[in-house]
């Protein structure tokens, strides 16, 4: 069996003394892709933040290496190039520009990202900057991405590309992953492992194991067994509201 890169145990958040979060365990181990899925104000990205250090637990503990995480703003600085916020890891833990430029030069070619070099933020695309945001996580060279509903403002046909797009991206890291989102298609195309929150406080309800082997095509989720597989989710996101 894999090691751990993420491990909480019996974790719990109550805030102004209103339950938010309730004894939630769950593990993503190494080169593991999960999923958060629940409905709106289910705690998701409450449980996302306390994974990344950023919210602190009622009770519980939460055992990981220092992971990346890209909140739900794509959070580009806007008085820098493209360029420049792909720096900003480097630039943040003090690492010499000079170590760093060949990697993120060849990861920009790579992804068809070069021509956007000198732009900033405000002339991209929506699809445009959230790339971006995941290649300055993954810069962060953390093996765990904490990633919250990074593709949740895309409209349909953009956040396709963007989920085949982020796929490659994390085979060719190697990188552990633990995505929050509300689109329970795109948790069958790019995970391995569904936690499905729900109820008042949010505990866990369920888990699942998707049964096909990554990368996958969009085409396999209009299959009979990933079509029962959503149908199944569904319902059961369905009784959660």
């Amino acid at each position: 069996m894999s090691a751990a890169r993420l491990v909480v145990k019996g974790l719990s958040k109550t805030y102004a003394d209103v339950p938010v979060l309730s004894d939630i365990s769950l593990t993503v181990r190494d080169g593991e892709f999960a999923s958060i899925i629940g409905p709106n104000a289910s705690g998701k990205s409450t449980l996302l933040k306390i994974c990344a250090g950023v919210r602190v637990p009622t009770e519980g503990v939460v055992e990981c290496e220092k992971p990346a995480y890209m909140p739900q703003d794509h959070a580009l600085l806007p008085w820098r190039t493209v360029l420049e916020n792909l720096y900003l890891p480097s630039d943040v833990a003090g690492i010499p520009r000079a170590r760093v430029r060949t990697k993120i030069t060849d990861l920009l070619q790579e992804f068809g990202l070069a021509q956007y070099a000198d732009f900033y933020p405000a002339a991209l695309s929506g699809g445009t900057r959230q790339k971006i945001a995941l290649l300055r996580t993954v810069l962060q060279n953390n093996s765990l991405l904490l990633l919250d509903e990074p593709f949740a403002s895309l409209d349909a046909l953009t956040r396709t590309e963007a989920h085949r797009w982020l796929q490659t991206l994390v085979q060719k890291s190697r990188a552990s992953v633990l995505l929050v989102t509300h689109d329970i298609r795109e948790a069958l195309f790019l995970s391995d492992t569904i936690y499905v929150l729900g109820g008042r406080p949010s505990c866990l309800r369920e888990v699942f194991t998707v049964p096909f082997p990554r990368p996958r095509t969009h085409a396999q989720l209009l299959e009979g067994e990933a079509l029962a597989l959503e149908n199944k989710l569904f319902a059961l996101l369905s009784e959660t509201v």
